[in-house]
This record gives C-alpha cells, structure tokens and sequence, in this order.
C-alpha cells in the first residue's frame, strides 16, 4: 500500500501526523523506521480475509514549515512504497490510509459515505429512456415553448395587428354581421396568414441560428415529436390570438344587431387554416434557414390572399378567402371546413414528408388536400348562398308612405322612421304618394319608392344612426319625385315646380346655402337664364307654403299623379 504523509492541522508547525487505519481498540504499535511496511497477504492477492491486518504507522518525521497548507510533505528517505495491489472494496487497506487528528474518533457513517470505508459512496443517477414522460416537476416542453422564447411576443404581435385596424375601422362594421364577418376573415386572410407563414418560417430557422442543430440530433426524441414540440405551441398561440379578437368583435357588434346571428364555422375554419400556415412556413424555415425566408413567405402570402392568382377558380385556394357584401349573403355550411382542410392537409402532408419515420404516410393528407382544392375550384362562386332574411322587410304602417327596411336590419326601423318624419308628415292625407318606402334587393314596383341607403354601414348610418337626417330626408324626397329618371324634365316650368315641392317636403340648411352659391355664382356669369330660373322656383316654394292645409293636400295629390313621368307635358303638372 502507498503511505502518504499529509500534515496535521491540530498539531504544532514542524511535526507530521501518519495515517492510522487501526480498530481504535487496539492500541497504536510504532513501527521501526528501516523496516518499511509490507503489504498483508490478502492485500497482494487481491483476496479479503475475515480478520484484516492494520497497516503499521508511518514514522514521524519533521520538515520545514511550508507557507502553503496545501503543501504536499516529502516522504521518508528510507521509505519504500509498498506495491501497487486491486484490494477487494470492503478490505480496510482498499480506503487507503485515513489521516490522524487529536479529536476523538468518531466512527459514525456519514449520510455520503459507503459503510466501513469513509470514501464517498457511489450515487446511481437514473436516466430516463426515451419516450418515458419527463420527471415529476418538470415543466413540459410545450408548456415552456407557449409561455417563453418567441411564441408569446409572436401571438401578442398578431393581436395587436388584428385588433387595431378592426378598432379603426368599427363603424363600417359594427350593426351587421356580415359585415363583421366580411371584416374578421379579411383580417385573417391579408394579416394573419401572412404573418403565420413569416413568424413559422423565423420559429423553424431557430436550431441553424443558434447552432443548436447538432445538439437536436442527439435528442432521444424523434425528428416528428421535435417538430411537433417548436411547431404545435406558436401554431395554436396565433390561433388562439385570433379567436380573442374574433371574440372582441363579435361582442362590440351584439349591441346593434337585432336580426341574424354569426356563422361560428367560418371563424373555427379560417384560425385553422392560420395555425396551418403557421405550420407550413416552419417547415419551410427547417428547410431554408435563412432570414430572408420569413419576409418571402409573407409577401407570398399577401399576394395570395389579395387575389394575385388572377380572377380564375384558383382564387378560391386562397385561405381565408371568404367575401361577404352585407347580409345579403351566407357561406354554405361545409364550405369553411373544405377551406380548412385544404390548408391543413398541406401542412400534415409537408410535415410528414419532413419528419415521418414512413414519409409515405404524407400520402394520405395530400390526397384529402387534393380534394379539397378539386371542390374548391370546382364550386367557385356557389359558395355563397342567399340570406332569407335579404328578400323581407319589415314595415312602420302609421305613416303615409309607409316606411319598411330589410330584415336583416330591423333595429334600423325606428331610427329610419324618426329621419323621414318630416317627409311623411307633410304627405298625410294625400293622394296618389307611394304606398311605402322600399328597401329590398330589386327595383321599386310604381306604387312604391326606394327607401334612401343605410348601408354600407359608415356613411349613411353609423351604430343604428343616420349620420345625416337632413341629407337623408332630402333623399328621401328625392326618391319620391321622378324617381325612375336619370335627366330633369325639359320643360322648365316642370323643373321649377319639383324643386318647389323638394324644398317643401324636405327643407335643409345646407340646400339653402347651395341655392344662395348658385345665385351668386349666376349673378357673377352673368347667365340670366339660371338666374331666372331659381327666382321662380323661389316664387313658386312661397306660393306652395302659403296655401291652406286642404289645398296643399288636394295640389300634392294633383301633382304625384303625374310624378313618375319622366318628361311630362307642361299643361299636365299643375303650376304653382
């Protein structure tokens, strides 16, 4: 055995302490400095014995004082170290000899010790196989892929790119929900597939960026469960970053809606086709791990979606391509599931042939993708069904005309009824008006009138409110007084008295002013003709409104008799 002499911190500088192996109840032998200590028999061969031999001490010797604790001592001169042996693990002589100290011996096993030996045991780390769950504790990958790195800020940049142009542009959308529709799948089409692709394309290229390539290799998992695990959480993230503000939308429209619901399927079908193209453009960066394939693959899909294919069947491919023009229409039920699928076929289709063991099984995803797309071409603009709710109105029948709007938007009835008062109040009890106000999806029959437009929503009416009621009961007028014609009567005598009875059914400010413009600005021309023109239209307005309520009503019902001829004869339209 190889005796080493270490130094004794409990004793004074200049003397060495020998290890001592012995059984502490057997007294200390001091052995004879020129005979070296032998190894026992068991020892050299490499066998245990029942009763072990202690080792003999080391001789005491001095040496000078070293600055360094560390300091390793010299050995005795006389010293010879004793041959190297394999002792068995529980022979005394396997430890090597233990240092001396001037405390009581304390033969306690440590908790880190192996029994009898004092040496440091042996800790057996299990390792997991793989495949097995993770240990008790761990967060799971996925878990720490959706809540750390790029997953997060990725879905609450979409978020904020989807809320704030909606937030922007509510009042063209709030009160129909086919236009909230129309606006929500807009969104995902030119907004979030693009920035699905991108953000996926950026996700894939991660490993090459950070060199970790190699690293993921040697991962126990398999090349398909690694994808799944960086492809699934970003996907389903900017799915779900969507939905949230499909959520939004859906609850600030409620309040002005009265008619018709939401079509849940076409906002289930485009968040799918997002966390498709989310999956797509990862294997797309796996595949080109450059930074310029993130910026390409948005374009692309920007251009995709606007329509870049041409005006051919192939539009249709585009995810989340679904057009809606106000309530007049409705997707097919099966359509956002096809749309859906196709997009979602591709992405398992690519992954599989990235990442499968059996790449063949990418077969079977192509081929349903395949039939989406067949159906998709195929059905083109028969995706589109019409509203039922589009070919009703519902009506107000205690005014003279009366006053209907669509079905679609029956919260709009009262508002319209209050803007047209006016019009309607000063045609009670007179003959030959219009029976009502239409507002359905064809031309007016020749006892009605078009009821002046509400939609699209943000110019004429804004959360169930006129923007204008002066301009709009000015329309409203309008409509009543030759509404098939596209020129004013030839007869200038005609001319005067429609614009007398418009500027008395529906007088407004702003027609005041205009009046007064085009006086001046004739005035300034010169034009005597304009000139005289507008003195007798004001000459007949206050001959109109200075006649007696019967004799207006029996004038009015005269003068509608012969309103919708375009270009009648002058001795047909009574004069003012």
């Amino acid at each position: 055995m190889t005796v080493r002499i270490q130094p004794d911190e409990d004793r004074p500088a200049g003397t060495d302490t020998a290890p001592d192996t012995a059984d502490p109840s057997t007294p200390n032998t001091p052995s004879t400095p020129d005979t070296p200590a032998k190894p026992s028999t068991a020892a050299a061969t490499g066998t245990s014995t029942d009763t072990p031999t202690p080792p003999r001490e080391a001789p005491r010797t001095h040496r000078r004082p070293e600055p360094n604790g560390d300091h390793r001592p010299e050995p005795h001169p006389n010293h010879r170290p004793a041959t190297p042996t394999a002792p068995h693990d529980n022979h005394p002589a396997a430890a090597g000899p233990q240092p001396r100290d001037n405390h009581p011996a304390d033969h306690r096993t440590r908790p880190h010790e192996s029994p009898g030996t004092g040496t440091p045991a042996r800790v057996d780390v299990p390792v997991r196989a793989a495949g097995a769950p993770p240990a008790a504790g761990a967060p799971h990958p996925l878990r720490t892929e959706s809540l750390r790195g790029f997953t997060p800020w990725a879905a609450a940049a979409l978020l904020l790119a989807l809320g704030w142009p909606l937030a922007a542009t509510a009042a063209q959308w709030q009160g129909s929900w086919g236009g909230t529709t129309d606006r929500l799948s807009t969104a995902a089409g030119l907004i979030a597939i693009p920035f699905g692709l991108a953000a996926g394309a950026w996700q894939g290229g991660r490993e090459r960026r950070r060199r970790m390539t190699e690293l993921r290799a040697a991962s126990p998992r398999t090349p398909l469960a690694q994808f799944l695990t960086a492809a699934l959480p970003l996907a389903c993230a900017l799915a779900a970053a969507y939905l949230v503000v499909v959520a939004g939308a859906l609850l600030a429209c409620a309040p002005y809606v009265s008619a018709g619901g939401p079509v849940p399927a076409v906002f289930a079908g485009d968040a799918l086709s997002i966390a498709a193209c989310t999956v797509l453009g990862q294997v797309a960066g796996r595949v080109m791990p450059w930074r310029l394939t993130a910026p390409a693959l948005a374009i692309c899909g920007y251009v995709l979606a606007a329509g870049g294919v041409g005006s051919s069947g192939l539009t249709h491919l585009a995810p989340a391509s679904l057009h809606l023009v106000g309530d007049g229409d409705l997707p097919v039920w099966w359509y956002p599931l096809v749309s859906a699928l196709w997009t979602a076929g591709l992405a398992a289709a690519a992954v599989l042939a990235r990442s499968a063991r059996r790449r063949v099984t990418a077969l079977l995803p192509l081929a349903a993708a395949s039939a989406a797309a067949v159906l998709l071409v195929h059905t083109g603009d028969g995706m589109l069904r019409d509203n039922p709710l589009a070919h009703r109105q519902v009506c107000d029948d205690s005014t003279t005309p009366h006053v209907c709007v669509n079905a679609t938007r029956p919260d709009l009835l009262p508002e319209a009824v209050r803007v047209l008062s006016g019009v309607t109040s000063r045609l009670k009890g007179v003959q030959n008006v219009p029976v009502r106000f239409e507002d359905l999806p064809r031309r007016p029959r020749e006892d009605e009138a078009e009821l002046p437009m509400l939609t699209p929503l943000g110019w004429w009416s804004v959360r169930g409110k006129v923007n204008d009621p002066e301009q709009y009961a000015r329309q409203g007028a309008v409509n009543l007084v030759r509404r098939e014609c596209e020129e004013a009567p030839s007869a200038r005598r005609v001319q005067v008295t429609d614009g007398a009875v418009l500027r008395w059914l529906a007088p407004d400010s702003a027609g005041k002013d205009d009046r007064e413009r085009a006086v001046a600005s004739a005035l300034e021309r010169g034009d005597t003709k304009e000139l005289a023109t507008l003195r007798a239209e004001d000459r007949a307005y206050a001959r109109l409104a200075a006649l007696t309520d019967d004799e207006r009503r029996s004038w009015l019902g005269r003068y509608f008799a012969t309103a919708h001829a375009c270009d009648p004869d002058a001795n047909e339209v009574p004069s003012l």
